[in-house]
Order: C-alpha cells, then sequence, then structure tokens
C-alpha cells in the first residue's frame, strides 16, 4: 500500500486548540497535509496552519535539544501517526508526523473566517459532546479519539511552556 507522509499541528491558544471540520472524511481534525518535496517536516505544518487558517505559528519544543552544533537538529515531532486514508482515490496510509504550535505574538494573522474552524477547549474536549459542522448535511459529531488525545496533550505541554 503507497505511503505519504504528512506533517499535522495542534494549534493551541490558552486552553484551547484549534480544529477543523473535514467535509471529505467528515469529522474534526487538527491542521496539516502533505510535506512537499525538499521541505522539512515542522516547515510543512506551520505552512498547513497558514494555508488553512491564516494563523502564523511557531513550533513549542516537545523533546529536548541536543548540546551540539552540528548537524542541525530539527524539531521533533511529538508522535509519529500511521493512519489509513479512504478514496476517492485509492486508499493509502499517511505516515503523519504530530507538533504542537502556538500563534507567534505581534504576527500579522489572516482571517480565520471559515465556518468550519472552531476553537475547542478543553473543558469541551474532555466531555466531547457533539458539534455542529454549520455545514448543510453534516451532522454533529464528537471529537475523534486519537485527536482528542493529542488535542489535550498540546494544551497541557504547550499550557506548560507559556510565558
Amino acid at each position: 500500500m503507497r505511503k505519504h507522509f504528512t506533517a499535522t499541528a495542534f494549534v493551541v491558544r490558552g486552553d484551547a486548540t484549534l480544529l477543523h471540520w473535514h467535509k471529505r472524511i467528515g469529522q474534526w481534525m487538527p491542521p496539516g497535509g502533505h510535506i512537499e518535496a525538499d521541505e522539512e517536516p515542522a516547515e510543512a505544518a506551520l505552512r498547513e496552519v497558514r494555508e488553512e487558517t491564516g494563523l502564523v505559528c511557531e513550533v513549542v519544543a516537545t523533546s529536548p535539544e541536543h548540546a551540539f552544533a552540528q548537524p542541525q537538529q530539527l524539531p521533533a515531532p511529538y508522535a509519529i501517526l500511521l493512519e489509513d486514508i479512504p478514496g476517492p482515490s485509492e486508499p493509502h496510509k499517511h505516515i503523519d508526523l504530530i507538533y504542537f504550535v502556538r500563534p507567534v505574538d505581534g504576527a500579522e494573522h489572516g482571517p480565520v473566517d471559515d465556518p468550519t474552524l472552531r476553537w475547542v477547549s478543553e473543558a469541551v474536549l474532555r466531555d466531547d459532546p457533539p458539534m455542529d459542522p454549520g455545514l448543510p448535511d453534516a451532522p454533529a459529531a464528537g471529537v475523534p479519539e486519537d485527536v482528542r488525545v493529542l488535542a489535550l496533550a498540546a494544551i497541557a505541554a504547550v499550557g506548560s511552556r507559556s510565558g
């Protein structure tokens, strides 16, 4: 089965993370997408956030940086998932590198006017009520378990590193 490398970013602001309703898959997900040729994974995660939300973000380190100058160290993902992706083309898998990020203070942010984007609080993630995606023919749905668990971990990790 074909495998594609992807990068996903859990954007955290305060006690909430930003999720969007993925119309084709029909579930709540964080921003993310395919890593392009010659692109570093964390760069891909930040690019996808900017493209999908208009937010300029920075990666929050979730592992230590080691005490050497060379070779350059890239931000390590918090987790790496192997995800089954159904059609519409042939089914395949994503090797998904998961990052935790936060909006950059003072950065110029584009408009976030997409009705399918939602800041979801820690309390809502814990209660997991069905959320209305605000689209015709899209039923209310809870957040998938993997997304909920990682979103809660992101809120805890980024909150513990806030200035």
